[in-house]
């Protein structure tokens, strides 16, 4: 906790950021879309060349939160290597061929007496950003603000400090050298813990902020924020494998959703399987996730099953009641028999977090009832959770995935990041 001195110094510095990004802002809206694109282009080359600099800066990160005993999937989730900057830079590049949301209409309509009506998408303004140790989060964010018109204030948090400082550097660099202010994309994060609770006292400042990070931080955000927030939820995904399922495609799914990135928020946390099919899915579930060592947290009967199988050892331990909530985000699971559909989806109701759930099944019928019971974000059938993302639904990137029910739900692209006004062309019309 900061005290009300630091927390008032802090919220003065941020209003101050806020204005001059809004003074920025301002300028950037009246960018034409094929001069934004080439400013993506820009940045994008310019991360590239600056990749070492950039990996050499996340080394130091990277050691430090090592030392202090950070997990193995934040430090998977906190590595920013050359070729992590390159990929990230390639999305840059891929926002840039985006079609360009600001300025699109959305519906219009003439009245009766010849007024024309239109609705037009344009960008929210100032977006912050609270997030943790997720570097190409930097990116990303700066490139769907940018192609959307938007500024950005940002938060990444200490363990990223050194790769924010020098990303952001480069960042604001090519801005200047394009003509653009550098307060377009700036971060807090020198101000320190302080700097966060401003971002969330600086309504009127900051137009919107978004959440990205575990459940503490969003519950954080979401609760004590007085600028409107968009809620992206922590991910508590569950793979469901119905007794009609194809049990090699199950076993695949699983492994990629479970061990492909533990350390991110649309990793499988939870195996639900239907008993009519547990005697031949769990044991091969069970040798193929000790293949990547992954702890099983179990129930009763999924522990019986296997047993039976002659499948024990100590990376198979009883779950507890607090299992079914956790988000582990590292290398474990937690595993329960159900008895039936209707049993897998009760269970995703009381302990999904939103984000997505998963049916392995060749059922057209129990497929379809289990999306139209899943209320999600997303919904995967016979596919790896994995694939939340924005990139892989082709928005080149992502602020994060929206758990939320208005405005914005699933990833964030860049039509989230814009909001509509109504424009009424008259010809000397009064309200009679």
């Amino acid at each position: 906790m900061t005290d009300d001195t630091d927390v008032t110094e802090a919220l003065a510095q941020v209003r101050g950021m806020a204005a001059a990004a809004r003074t920025a802002q301002g300028r950037l809206a009246r960018a034409t879309t094929l001069e934004k694109n080439g400013l993506l282009d820009a940045i994008a080359d310019a991360l590239v060349a600056g990749e070492d600099r950039i990996a050499a800066a996340n080394e130091k990160d990277y050691e430090i939160a090592k030392a202090a005993g950070m997990s193995a999937g934040l430090l998977d989730r906190l590595r920013f290597d050359q070729a992590r900057v390159e990929a990230t830079a390639q999305g840059v590049r891929d926002v840039a061929t985006l079609p360009d949301p600001v300025g699109r209409v959305v519906r219009g309509n003439n009245l009766p007496n010849g007024m024309r009506l239109t609705q037009v998408r344009v960008p929210m303004g100032v977006v912050g950003m609270i997030y943790e140790a997720r570097p190409n989060v930097t990116i990303d964010v700066a490139a769907l603000c940018l192609k959307s018109g938007n500024a950005a204030i940002l938060r990444g948090g200490h363990a990223a400090f050194n790769t924010n400082e020098a990303t952001i550097d480069i960042i604001g660099r090519t801005l200047a050298d394009r003509g653009y202010d550098p307060a377009l994309v700036q971060t807090v994060d020198r101000i320190g813990r302080p700097g966060a609770t401003a971002m969330m006292l600086a309504r009127g400042s900051i137009d919107v902020l978004v959440p990205r990070g575990g459940a503490g931080l969003i519950k954080a955000v979401v609760e004590n924020s007085k600028v409107p927030t968009i809620e992206t939820g922590s991910g508590n995904c569950h793979i469901y494998v119905d007794k009609a399922a194809d049990i090699d495609e199950a076993i695949a799914i699983l492994i990629n959703a479970k061990t492909q990135r533990v350390g991110v928020c649309n990793a499988a946390e939870k195996l639900l399987v239907h008993a009519g099919i547990a005697g031949d899915v769990l044991p091969r579930a069970a040798a193929a996730l000790r293949e990547h060592h992954v702890l099983m947290h179990v129930d009763a009967a999924t522990k019986k099953v296997l047993a039976d199988a002659g499948v024990t050892g100590e990376d198979i331990v009883d779950a507890t009641p607090e299992d079914w909530d956790t988000e582990y985000l590292d290398y474990q699971i937690g595993i329960r028999v159900v008895d039936s559909l209707d049993e897998a989806v009760r269970h995703i109701q009381r302990y999904s977090t939103g984000h997505t759930e998963a049916i392995v099944s060749q059922d057209y019928g129990a497929v379809e009832e289990f999306v139209s019971r899943v209320d999600s974000a997303v919904v995967m059938v016979n596919a790896s959770t994995r694939f939340t993302d924005g990139g892989m639904f082709g928005l080149g990137a992502e602020l994060g995935i929206s758990t939320q029910k208005l405005h914005a739900r699933g990833p964030m692209g860049l039509e989230e990041l814009t909001t509509t006004k109504w424009i009424g062309y008259g010809t000397g019309q009064v309200r009679p």
